[in-house]
């Protein structure tokens, strides 16, 4: 993530204990990106294509998605399908973290266009090595600019 623009990771997860531990061990992976939360689908999508639905809000960003597929108002699936078919923000990597471990929901998120597909582990320890771990990995991964 040395790239000239920082990256901004934006939190999708409905679980407010989740999104916490997400945060801390994000942290605990030396990562000091700005992350943004929200916990439903709507608010993530108002933020991610802006007032007028087209995305260009973005453009020159670089974003990483973390998605929790289970969500109040809508599944992240359908954001998603909507990330993935948005020309500004298709290029965004989207790491799916969820509690399913479902073959078929598996094959449908990379089908969609998911980078990344995480199933949370059940223990406190479990999820919380898991995430900084993520955490490492965000520290050398590359993420193109949203056009």
């Amino acid at each position: 993530m040395n790239t000239a623009r920082p990256v901004t990771i934006i939190m999708i997860e409905d679980d407010e204990g989740h999104a916490r531990l997400i945060e801390k061990n994000i942290r605990r992976a030396g990562v000091a990106n700005e992350i943004i939360p929200f916990t439903n689908g709507t608010d993530a999508l108002a933020f991610l294509f802006g007032a007028d639905g087209s995305g260009m809000v973005n453009k020159g960003r670089q974003l990483l998605v973390l998605l929790d597929l289970n969500l109040p108002d809508m599944t992240g699936i359908d954001i998603l399908e909507k990330v993935k078919a948005n020309e500004h923000t298709r290029r965004s990597p989207v790491v799916v973290l969820t509690t399913t471990d479902d073959q078929r929901e598996i094959q449908r998120c990379y089908d969609l266009g998911a980078n990344v597909y995480i199933t949370k582990p059940v223990d406190y320890d479990g999820f919380a090595n898991a995430i900084k771990q993520l955490g490492l990995f965000f520290s050398v991964m590359q993420i193109p600019e949203a056009e």
